[in-house]
Protein backbone atom coordinates (compact mmCIF):
# COMPACT_ATOMS: atom_id res chain seq x y z
CA UNK A 1 0.00 0.00 0.00
CA UNK A 2 2.56 2.28 0.87
CA UNK A 3 4.81 1.41 -2.58
CA UNK A 4 1.14 2.52 -4.15
CA UNK A 5 1.39 6.06 -2.76
CA UNK A 6 5.03 6.47 -3.19
CA UNK A 7 4.30 5.83 -7.16
CA UNK A 8 1.39 7.85 -7.43
CA UNK A 9 3.15 10.99 -5.56
CA UNK A 10 5.92 10.23 -7.94
CA UNK A 11 3.85 10.38 -10.49
CA UNK A 12 2.22 13.57 -9.88
CA UNK A 13 5.31 15.04 -9.44
CA UNK A 14 6.53 13.90 -13.11
CA UNK A 15 3.55 15.09 -14.27
CA UNK A 16 4.23 19.08 -12.56
CA UNK A 17 7.40 19.25 -13.92
CA UNK A 18 6.37 18.23 -17.01
CA UNK A 19 3.80 20.53 -17.35
CA UNK A 20 5.84 23.31 -15.99
CA UNK A 21 8.69 22.82 -18.81
CA UNK A 22 5.58 22.79 -21.67
CA UNK A 23 4.22 25.88 -20.11
CA UNK A 24 7.65 27.53 -19.29
CA UNK A 25 8.48 30.83 -20.98
CA UNK A 26 10.89 30.73 -23.72
CA UNK A 27 11.54 34.54 -24.55
CA UNK A 28 12.02 37.29 -22.80
CA UNK A 29 9.09 39.86 -22.68
CA UNK A 30 9.94 42.40 -24.95
CA UNK A 31 11.79 39.88 -27.49
CA UNK A 32 10.30 38.93 -30.64
CA UNK A 33 11.69 35.92 -32.44
CA UNK A 34 12.67 36.47 -35.96
CA UNK A 35 9.87 35.59 -38.64
CA UNK A 36 10.16 33.80 -41.87
CA UNK A 37 13.01 32.20 -40.32
CA UNK A 38 15.13 29.55 -43.00
CA UNK A 39 16.43 26.68 -40.92
CA UNK A 40 18.59 25.25 -43.27
CA UNK A 41 20.64 29.12 -43.89
CA UNK A 42 21.22 28.49 -39.69
CA UNK A 43 22.69 25.60 -39.64
CA UNK A 44 26.50 25.81 -39.73
CA UNK A 45 29.12 26.99 -37.23
CA UNK A 46 28.83 30.26 -35.55
CA UNK A 47 31.69 32.38 -33.48
CA UNK A 48 30.16 34.05 -30.29
CA UNK A 49 31.11 37.61 -30.66
CA UNK A 50 29.56 38.73 -26.88
CA UNK A 51 27.42 37.00 -24.16
CA UNK A 52 26.29 37.66 -20.97
CA UNK A 53 28.31 35.60 -18.90
CA UNK A 54 26.91 32.46 -16.83
CA UNK A 55 28.78 29.48 -15.56
CA UNK A 56 28.59 27.10 -18.56
CA UNK A 57 30.49 29.62 -20.18
CA UNK A 58 32.60 31.59 -17.91
CA UNK A 59 36.37 32.01 -18.45
CA UNK A 60 35.91 30.34 -21.97
CA UNK A 61 37.11 32.34 -25.21
CA UNK A 62 36.94 31.13 -28.46
CA UNK A 63 33.43 29.93 -28.10
CA UNK A 64 31.36 28.43 -31.27
CA UNK A 65 28.04 26.94 -31.86
CA UNK A 66 27.68 24.81 -34.53
CA UNK A 67 24.25 23.31 -35.35
CA UNK A 68 23.38 20.28 -37.64
CA UNK A 69 20.47 18.33 -38.36
CA UNK A 70 19.50 15.43 -36.74
CA UNK A 71 17.56 12.54 -38.39
CA UNK A 72 14.40 13.12 -36.03
CA UNK A 73 14.32 16.61 -37.20
CA UNK A 74 15.85 17.71 -34.33
CA UNK A 75 19.28 20.24 -34.64
CA UNK A 76 22.30 18.98 -32.77
CA UNK A 77 23.92 21.47 -30.91
CA UNK A 78 27.99 21.22 -30.44
CA UNK A 79 28.89 23.92 -28.38
CA UNK A 80 32.77 24.39 -27.78
CA UNK A 81 35.36 26.78 -25.61
CA UNK A 82 38.29 27.37 -24.48
CA UNK A 83 38.54 27.68 -20.56
CA UNK A 84 41.30 29.77 -20.38
CA UNK A 85 41.97 29.71 -16.97
CA UNK A 86 42.09 25.22 -16.81
CA UNK A 87 43.77 25.88 -19.91
CA UNK A 88 41.99 22.98 -22.03
CA UNK A 89 39.48 22.53 -24.94
CA UNK A 90 35.47 21.93 -23.24
CA UNK A 91 32.88 20.40 -25.59
CA UNK A 92 28.99 20.20 -24.85
CA UNK A 93 26.48 18.40 -26.98
CA UNK A 94 23.03 18.96 -26.65
CA UNK A 95 19.86 19.23 -29.02
CA UNK A 96 17.02 22.23 -29.98
CA UNK A 97 13.49 22.17 -31.34
CA UNK A 98 10.78 24.75 -32.20
CA UNK A 99 8.49 25.63 -29.91
CA UNK A 100 6.04 25.95 -32.63
CA UNK A 101 6.38 26.78 -36.65
CA UNK A 102 9.52 26.36 -38.04
CA UNK A 103 9.20 29.44 -39.53
CA UNK A 104 9.54 31.38 -36.43
CA UNK A 105 13.02 31.12 -34.76
CA UNK A 106 11.43 30.38 -31.01
CA UNK A 107 13.20 27.17 -29.96
CA UNK A 108 14.12 25.12 -27.12
CA UNK A 109 17.44 23.75 -26.72
CA UNK A 110 18.67 20.84 -23.80
CA UNK A 111 22.16 19.73 -22.93
CA UNK A 112 20.55 17.87 -20.04
CA UNK A 113 18.12 15.05 -20.73
CA UNK A 114 15.06 16.66 -20.86
CA UNK A 115 15.36 20.16 -18.98
CA UNK A 116 15.43 22.68 -22.00
CA UNK A 117 15.93 26.20 -21.72
CA UNK A 118 14.99 29.38 -24.56
CA UNK A 119 16.86 29.68 -27.55
CA UNK A 120 15.38 32.75 -29.97
CA UNK A 121 17.20 34.41 -32.66
CA UNK A 122 15.61 38.38 -32.26
CA UNK A 123 17.39 39.38 -34.86
CA UNK A 124 19.22 38.23 -38.26
CA UNK A 125 20.94 39.67 -41.38
CA UNK A 126 19.30 38.39 -44.46
CA UNK A 127 22.98 36.66 -45.54
CA UNK A 128 22.63 34.86 -42.31
CA UNK A 129 25.86 36.05 -41.05
CA UNK A 130 25.01 37.47 -37.86
CA UNK A 131 22.39 37.13 -35.34
CA UNK A 132 21.41 38.33 -32.03
CA UNK A 133 19.88 35.29 -29.95
CA UNK A 134 18.11 35.50 -26.70
CA UNK A 135 17.61 33.39 -24.09
CA UNK A 136 14.46 33.15 -22.12
CA UNK A 137 15.33 35.27 -19.76
CA UNK A 138 17.15 38.72 -19.55
CA UNK A 139 20.04 36.62 -18.22
CA UNK A 140 20.99 35.04 -21.51
CA UNK A 141 22.04 36.84 -24.62
CA UNK A 142 24.58 36.18 -27.23
CA UNK A 143 26.02 37.87 -30.49
CA UNK A 144 27.06 35.17 -33.13
CA UNK A 145 28.78 35.80 -36.43
CA UNK A 146 30.33 33.13 -39.28
CA UNK A 147 33.32 34.89 -38.30
CA UNK A 148 35.38 35.50 -35.83
CA UNK A 149 34.25 39.60 -35.65
CA UNK A 150 31.50 41.56 -36.67
CA UNK A 151 31.29 44.71 -38.43
CA UNK A 152 30.77 47.53 -35.94
CA UNK A 153 26.91 48.51 -37.96
CA UNK A 154 25.29 45.83 -36.56
CA UNK A 155 26.96 45.39 -33.49
CA UNK A 156 25.53 48.46 -32.68
CA UNK A 157 22.18 48.22 -34.07
CA UNK A 158 22.46 44.31 -32.26
CA UNK A 159 23.46 46.79 -29.27
CA UNK A 160 20.71 49.01 -29.43
CA UNK A 161 17.63 46.20 -29.73
CA UNK A 162 18.78 44.37 -26.68
CA UNK A 163 18.87 47.52 -24.91
CA UNK A 164 15.43 48.11 -25.91
CA UNK A 165 14.45 45.08 -25.07
CA UNK A 166 16.02 45.48 -21.55
CA UNK A 167 19.21 43.57 -21.60
CA UNK A 168 22.36 45.31 -19.63
CA UNK A 169 24.51 45.13 -22.74
CA UNK A 170 27.01 46.95 -20.08
CA UNK A 171 27.76 43.14 -18.58
CA UNK A 172 28.27 41.58 -22.45
CA UNK A 173 31.68 39.35 -22.37
CA UNK A 174 33.27 40.47 -25.59
CA UNK A 175 35.13 37.05 -26.98
CA UNK A 176 38.57 36.39 -27.91
CA UNK A 177 39.34 34.24 -30.56
CA UNK A 178 42.78 33.60 -30.77
CA UNK A 179 42.91 30.21 -30.86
Amino acid sequence: MKNRYIAGALALVGVGLFLNSCSKKTIPEKAQAVQNFDKAKYLGKWYEIARLDFKYEKDMNNTTAEYSLKDDGMIKVDNKGYDYKKEKWEQSTGKAKFVGDENVAMLKVSFFGPFYSGYNVIAIDPAYKYALVAGESLDYLWILSRETSIPEEIKTNFLKKAQQIGYQTKDLVWVEHTK
